[in-house]
């Protein structure tokens, strides 16, 4: 099964009641694991958790620690990108040239990397001093 085949599963699993808009993301980590998220929503927080969030919790909770490639579905007209905190949390947790799959449920398919997303990307280097 493809990492897009694994983000549909869990999409199914999401928790989306306010916006209706379920997201699933699957990632394998550089140690060859797979790892999964859903997007949960609630009433103090209905814009809820992001699906690659949630899949690079599990990495961190399982112990793998860098990301080797991810991808993201929603059933939407148009791949749909990561927002900018996940942007961010994957370039913490992964090369710039990690490749990103975003995909819909009909199909589409838009192949970036983590520096494409996020070009510019914060990172420790910007705290040491020389």
């Amino acid at each position: 099964m493809s990492l897009v085949d694994h983000a549909a599963n869990v999409r199914r699993n999401a928790h989306a009641p306010y916006s209706n808009f379920q997201v699933g993301a699957a990632l394998t980590s550089v140690e060859g694991n797979l790892h999964v998220g859903c997007n949960v929503e609630n009433v103090a927080y209905p814009e809820g958790t992001c699906a690659e969030a949630g899949a690079i919790a599990a990495m961190i909770a399982s112990g793998d620690k860098r990301i080797a490639e991810i991808a993201v579905i929603a059933d939407s007209p148009a791949p749909v990108p990561p927002c900018g905190g996940c942007r961010q949390k994957l370039a913490e947790f992964a090369d710039g040239d990690v490749r990103v799959t975003l995909a819909t449920t009909d199909g589409a398919r838009l192949q970036t990397t983590v520096a494409e997303l996020l070009p510019g990307a914060f990172d420790a280097g910007y705290m040491e001093r020389t």
